[in-house]
């Protein structure tokens, strides 16, 4: 019963939904195979990819009243081993780049932004920051990546006064 419901959701795409599929298609040539609409314990995810575990879940403007249910379903993905990236649609549609820039860090690929990577790995920062005519990504990169003439920059720690 569960595929035939996951197959009427592949047939059934959102807009969001098949524009970031077109463009997670184009992770297999970099050897990350994402696969839609797929059945994991009693949920279905968007999309999940298998090595290395993550899946992609974006949310319509009906999940604004779901939060804990949503909460609930990543929590049990999260046990079976999947990090669980949450987008909303607009974010697809506003920033497909920093999603699918996003996603790429999260399956550990070459990325134009740098992210910290979450679990083992927390202190270190994946890939190297590139900065060039794109939107924003949807997380803004660390202090003293980019061109620093394009993002100002403050100190936390007021300056020491010379006597």
């Amino acid at each position: 019963m569960p595929n035939s419901f996951a197959r009427t959701l592949r047939n059934n795409a959102t807009p969001a939904e098949r524009i970031l599929w077109q463009q997670l298609k184009l992770l297999k040539a970099e050897g990350r195979h994402f696969r839609r609409q797929v059945q994991l314990d009693r949920y279905v995810a968007d999309f999940a990819c298998h090595y290395p575990k993550v899946v992609v879940e974006l949310d319509g403007g009906q999940h604004g009243d779901a939060l804990a249910y949503d909460e609930h379903r990543s929590q049990i993905l999260k046990r079976h081993g999947y990090d669980v990236l949450r987008f909303w649609n607009a974010d697809v549609f506003e920033a497909l780049e920093g999603v699918v820039d996003r996603i790429r860090n999260s399956v550990r690929l070459k990325t134009l932004y740098s992210y910290p990577l979450s679990g083992i790995a927390k202190n270190k920062v994946w890939t190297v920051a590139v900065k060039s005519e794109r939107p924003p990504p949807l997380i803004p990169p660390h202090k003293g990546e980019g061109n620093e003439n394009e993002y100002e920059t403050m100190d936390l720690v007021s300056p020491r006064r010379k006597n």
